[in-house]
């Protein structure tokens, strides 16, 4: 550990600019390492994603939780205290809204992580036991929770340090500006680019307002899709808008227990390609209908069409949280597709039953045409290739 980087124990804390790329460089080096376990625990999986060599998995897991604890004590274990303190300090300084107690319990748990892995590095167990692999598997989670939940309290020193100040416009420019970008919109020459939450709550969406063959970046608060949103600003590019507008915020999850890198196991499933092959190779109906019936089996082991719709479903929910006008709108669509899917994925399964029902395999007229061609014979004189075709040169 560089004692240059470590503040003293009673005095205050650092906060640079650069404090919140602490948490980001251990970011991207876990998510390296991540990648590189998923492609050695790949070749530890049968076809079916099914682990068919432990041994290997156990080792390459275990590479990557040591892995793990040596990006934290190189990347963030120097600076996570005084980021959490910058993040606190900035948080307490925000307006407030309706995410900053989901944040400050995000720090309070990332504190407690940081905590139990500093209590870990101050006593380690000896390189290479199964003590030390034991440690270092326990520290997992607390790794893997500031990976996927650290942005916001780097996200929180950047707002502290003052990355944007925004510049509001005076009433009159204002209501001027928003009249001729609902008025663009109604034309179908608002085209919206780009759209985050700023630290007090508030949306903010960058468009491109188009008048006469001339557009102007325009920054809008508020859903576009309903009545009320305003205009907040018109810059020459989205450079300069970046620089005058709030900072964006890490955005939200669907689901609070999801984890980047801690994906639950991939359930073994069959691939639609492996099914076309089946029914392809088949003989008789039952070969065919047991390749559909794969197709929609549920549970665990479900099939594509159910998949399918569970990621419809899934989709929809996404959309729905969006909590914006479009995206209720398109949440309906999905959760009407998906009833379609459902309506589909019973009819080929009574389908399949009944194809294999029929108790018939395919006849024997249906012979197979053989790929490779047998070798000509010793001393017999190959036959005459047919005649080339000559390209007559276009003359100019």
């Amino acid at each position: 550990m560089n004692p240059a980087s470590t503040p003293a124990p009673d005095g205050p804390r650092p906060v640079t600019p650069d404090l919140g790329n602490a948490a980001r460089d251990f970011r991207l080096r876990l998510a390296v390492i991540d990648c590189e376990t998923e492609a050695a625990l790949d070749m530890t999986r049968d076809r079916y994603g099914r682990t068919v060599h432990a041994g290997a998995a156990a080792a390459a897991r275990a590479h990557r939780d040591k892995a793990a604890v040596e990006a934290y004590a190189k990347h963030l274990a120097p600076h996570a205290e005084a980021l959490l303190d910058a993040a606190r300090l900035a948080l307490d300084e925000l307006p407030p809204a309706r995410h900053l107690a989901g944040w400050r319990a995000v720090l309070d748990s990332l504190a407690a992580s940081a905590a139990e892995i500093r209590r870990t590095l101050d006593r380690p167990a000896a390189p290479g036991s199964p003590d030390e692999r034991a440690q270092h598997a326990a520290l997992w989670p607390h790794l893997t929770a500031w990976a996927d939940h650290g942005s916001i309290a780097s996200s929180l020193a950047d707002q502290r340090n003052g990355q944007h100040h925004q510049a509001p416009l005076t009433d009159e420019e204002q209501q001027l500006w928003t009249e001729r970008a609902q008025a663009a919109q109604r034309r179908g020459a608002l085209d919206l680019t780009e759209s985050w939450y700023a630290a007090d709550g508030q949306p903010i969406t960058l468009a491109y307002l188009v008048e006469d063959d001339d557009s102007t970046v325009v920054a809008l608060r508020g859903d576009p899709g309903m009545p009320g949103w305003q205009v907040i600003g018109h810059y020459a590019h989205e450079y300069e808008a970046g620089k005058a507008l709030p900072a964006p915020v890490p955005p939200g999850v669907l689901r609070a227990d999801a984890s980047r890198f801690n994906r639950p196991a991939p359930a073994p499933e069959v691939s639609l390609q492996d099914l076309l092959r089946d029914v392809v190779e088949g003989h008789s109906a039952g070969d065919a209908s047991n390749a559909l019936l794969c197709a929609v089996q549920r549970g665990y082991h479900a099939g594509p069409m159910v998949r399918l719709q569970e990621l419809l479903e899934m989709s929809g929910q996404f959309a729905s949280a969006l909590e914006t006008a479009q995206g209720r709108q398109i949440a309906a669509r999905l959760s009407a597709l998906g009833r379609q899917i459902e309506f589909l994925t019973r009819e080929v399964e009574e389908a399949a039953e009944d194809l294999g029902a029929t108790v018939a395999v395919l006849p024997p007229h249906r012979t197979p045409v053989l790929r490779v061609r047998p070798r000509p014979a010793v001393n017999t004189t190959p036959p005459t290739p047919p005649p080339r075709t000559t390209t007559t040169t276009r003359q100019r």
